[in-house]
């Protein structure tokens, strides 16, 4: 694939797309690890969908940028589970507070001097993917199953298909 048919920055939301819950509501932080398990203040191992350690770490290895873009406001609790899941090393951005995407978007663009045609999202929320449809991000929606290999390699064909058309 051609360098100018793939996305310069790809930008993860973080619930119900890298990890099956609700940070601020459905799991209790503050987060810790032992023997390789992640726990919250509850003792319940927290995990995030299966395959997504492996397509972050892909991507990465391949040289894509990343970020993440999470409206959460259990901003510090994010934080930390992306820190004890190891992710710190693959994302080059982070925006992480509650409020509109399009806001987390402006910040990306500021910092990478990259537009939002350059950019591929994956997010669960149909209002997100929208707001940011309109910005010109490709976006893909996550299904109930999270991120996968097979959706990013979606994500990133739709991408393609997009920059060739225009």
């Amino acid at each position: 694939m051609s360098e100018t048919l793939k996305p310069k920055l790809i930008v993860f939301d973080l619930d119900y797309t890298l990890w099956p819950f609700w940070v601020d509501t459905h799991v209790t932080p503050p987060f810790s690890k032992k023997n390789g398990k992640i726990y919250d203040k509850q003792n319940r191992e927290i995990k995030p969908y299966p395959e997504v350690p492996e397509v972050l770490s892909d991507l990465h290895t391949k040289g894509f940028e990343l970020a993440i873009a999470s409206r959460t406001s259990e901003i510090e609790g994010a934080n930390q589970l992306v820190k004890l899941f190891g992710w710190d090393k693959y994302f080059k951005f982070k925006e992480i507070y509650p409020g509109c995407k399009i806001k987390h978007f402006s910040k990306f663009c500021q910092a990478s001097g990259y537009k939002h045609e350059e950019m591929l999202f994956f997010d669960d929320e149909t209002r997100n993917i929208r707001d940011l449809s309109e910005k010109g991000v490709t976006c893909i929606l996550v299904p109930g199953e999270g991120t996968s290999k097979k959706l990013v390699d979606h994500g990133l064909d739709q991408f393609a298909k997009k920059k060739a058309g225009n």
